[in-house]
């Protein structure tokens, strides 16, 4: 089930980031940032925060909001899957989820960022197999030898 993040989820959501060995410290606590502004008011601001669920277990979650000064386009900061059950369709579930949202919304393109380092090629790999496109790289943005690559779809 995927339903709206709640504030109790939080420490769960965090401990997952954290479990996937994929984010860095310093990505865990600005996930925290985003997860409490979430609930703090970013939801009255179109933000959305969702948790899937599966026999009373957070397994993952999305987190994705409308990008300002743009016309319907959409922005998705964080998704994540528990490492465990990786590869096993929840993180396909989770962006249909948030695909099909973004169309209720009338939302019309998702852009995705991620870093360019070896132990993001899953991660850039799955976004492909989303059909999403890779539509740049930015050289050296994280930091030197850290490139962030862009990935979108237009609705």
């Amino acid at each position: 089930m995927i339903r709206e993040t709640l504030p109790a989820d939080t420490p769960t959501l965090l401990t997952l980031a954290q479990g996937t060995g994929v984010f860095k410290p310093h990505e865990i606590v600005a996930l925290n940032e985003v997860i409490s502004d979430y609930h703090a008011a970013n939801h009255g601001e179109g933000h959305r925060s969702v948790t899937y669920e599966k026999d009373g277990q957070i397994i993952g979650f999305a987190y994705y909001a409308p990008a300002s000064m743009t016309d319907r386009t959409w922005y998705l900061y964080w998704i994540a899957v528990s490492k465990q059950i990786q590869a096993r369709g929840v993180g396909s579930g989770l962006m249909r989820h948030v695909e099909d949202d973004i169309r209720k919304q009338g939302g019309r393109v998702l852009f995705i960022e991620t870093s360019s380092l070896p132990h993001y090629e899953l991660t850039r790999k799955f976004y492909l197999k989303q059909h999403y496109e890779q539509a740049a790289v930015l050289r050296d943005y994280y930091a030197d030898g850290d490139d962030m690559v862009v990935f979108r779809k237009h609705f």
